[in-house]
């Protein structure tokens, strides 16, 4: 049988899993990152700040593809808990610098045991994990490009 709606079936969408699978995995997060006081966005921006200390807005908003109005907000609640402090570029004043603090540095160690607790929550080889990621960083590169040109 012909089903013409077989398209719009929900098991046939590509779109339900990455969804379903997005709130998963931000609701296995949140209790590790309640302990730190971090919501999940708050931490992949401290997970940028980790990595580069000092960054301009418009990095972090490439890097975390987000537009700054929501970073703006995340921002301001980091800054109010001590974390990264935020101020004006000296060379270009339209430009907004965010800096890790040494608080925020040190919250570092609390978070070293977060990936690895996620790790186990999800049962897969590294094999299986590779070819995701893989996948998902096609998925967004090839978005990131489209948007660059």
């Amino acid at each position: 049988m012909n089903d013409k709606y077989a398209a719009l079936r929900l098991k046939n969408q590509l779109c339900f899993p990455l969804y379903a699978v997005s709130n998963l995995i931000t609701r296995k997060y949140k209790p590790l990152l309640d302990k730190l006081d971090l919501t999940y966005t708050q931490y992949i921006v401290m997970m940028v700040l980790w990595e580069e200390k000092k960054v301009n807005e418009k990095f972090l908003c490439e890097a975390l593809c987000l537009k700054t109005n929501t970073l703006t907000p995340l921002l301001k609640k980091l800054e109010e808990k001590g974390y990264i402090c935020r101020e004006k570029d000296k060379t270009d004043e339209r430009m907004l610098v965010i800096a890790l603090t040494e608080r925020g540095e040190e919250l570092q160690d609390d978070a070293l045991c977060v990936p690895e607790a996620i790790a186990q929550e999800f049962r897969l080889t590294p094999q299986e994990a590779t070819a995701l990621y893989q996948i998902l960083y096609k998925i967004l590169d090839e978005e990131r490009a489209n948007t660059d040109a």
